[in-house]
């Protein structure tokens, strides 16, 4: 990867973003690490640990990334305010040069529900679906990552760029998500906007791609988490934000420039393990192999925490 290349990844204060913030750092990137630091409510089912990630801001991302001898700034800002991709890019611009990589990997993840349960299988608290948890769902996950691309496009195209990646995030659902239902919903529209971005860019040379990690222990991983994945035969393991950025930075590659309107599904596999079957032989044979230990699936799964 070149060192000419300027990133915008969103949520990189901790977890998987912070994580790709890192590694594409360390491959040359100039990176803007985008956050919103989030004052989540006491939940019992939600460890201490990972509510003061979500509070916290991207300084410390930013430091990490200048003492490995990368280039990185941070701004707060907040994706449900449709004037913040503008600033974003302005600031990225202004600082580093014309963005083509756009990492959209910030969620308004909540836990809400139709059912009248007031936990989740998890512990989590749940919340009845409203318009508060759709627009709060909605504004970050949907509106909020189309009006990133759409900046992204809008630049790209101005400049005549003939080099760009987009890459999203999703925990998958395509037959509904019980107990995450706006979340879901929501994931399901950014998928179709990164979709169409793929098909409408390509002529500018843009790719576009969503990954659906394992389910990946950002700090949200309790007891429970991880005896409902132990008795889970489709998730198998659980993930760590470094092993997930791997593929990310994969996809923001040159070597990645086939790979575009796809939904690259990740599963880790125990050491020494084979693919599952031809498909995941098949459907992205340089993830596995740039990454051993995460392979292609097809399967549903529980969401994964950015």
């Amino acid at each position: 990867m070149s060192s000419s290349h300027t990133a915008i990844v969103t949520g990189a204060n901790h977890g998987i973003g912070a994580a790709t913030a890192k590694a594409l750092a360390r491959q040359g990137c100039a990176v803007l690490c985008a956050f919103l630091r989030a004052d989540d409510p006491v939940d019992p089912g939600t460890p201490q640990a990972y509510r003061d990630n979500r509070a916290g801001d991207a300084g410390g991302v930013v430091t990490a990334i200048r003492d490995g001898g990368g280039t990185a700034v941070a701004a707060e800002a907040d994706l449900s305010d449709p004037a913040t991709p503008a600033m974003l890019f302005d600031l990225a611009e202004e600082r580093f040069g014309p963005v083509d990589i756009l990492v959209n990997n910030a969620t308004g993840w909540l836990a809400d529900s139709f059912a009248a349960a007031e936990i989740d299988r998890l512990g989590r608290t749940l919340r009845p679906v409203t318009a508060a948890t759709w627009i709060r769902q909605f504004a970050v996950d949907a509106m909020g990552a189309a009006l990133m691309i759409a900046e992204f496009a809008r630049r790209h195209i101005a400049r005549q760029g003939e080099w760009g990646r987009i890459i999203g995030l999703t925990s998958g659902g395509n037959l509904g998500f019980p107990e995450e239902v706006s979340y879901g919903a929501a994931k399901a529209a950014q998928l179709n906007y990164t979709m169409s971005a793929a098909l409408e860019l390509a002529p500018h040379g843009v790719t576009a791609n969503m990954v659906h990690p394992p389910v990946t222990d950002t700090g949200w991983v309790t007891d429970a988490v991880r005896e409902h994945v132990a008795a889970s035969p489709a998730l198998m393991h659980i993930a760590s934000p470094d092993e997930v950025a791997e593929v990310i930075v994969y996809l923001a590659s040159d070597a990645a420039r086939l790979i575009t309107a796809n939904v690259i599904t990740l599963r880790l596999a125990a050491a020494h393990a084979v693919t599952t079957g031809r498909a995941a032989e098949n459907t992205q044979p340089m993830v596995a192999h740039l990454c051993p230990g995460l392979l292609v699936s097809r399967h549903a799964q529980p969401k994964v925490a950015y």
